[in-house]
């Protein structure tokens, strides 16, 4: 099983990727695990909106036949 985790704009930069898949089976490890391969997201991991098909998740949640995440820092504009 895995999950297509699509990263965007600051996210992106620091990922160094727009996407890729991942194992993690909960969206905890998702977080560890995402931190511990792309540590220049650690800063700003904690600010983005994490979308698990498409709804906001701040709290642990299973991954199970989840077809992808959405890793949105915040956006600034008018």
């Amino acid at each position: 099983m895995s999950v297509r985790v699509r990263y965007f704009a600051a996210a992106a930069e620091a990922a160094r990727t727009d996407a890729e898949e991942r194992t993690e089976t909960t969206l905890v490890a998702l977080r560890a695990g995402i931190v511990a391969d792309h540590p220049a997201l650690g800063g700003i991991l904690d600010r983005c909106a994490v979308l698990v098909d498409g709804t906001r998740h701040d709290d642990d949640v299973p991954l199970t036949g989840v077809t992808h995440v959405d890793v949105l820092p915040p956006f600034a504009g008018g």
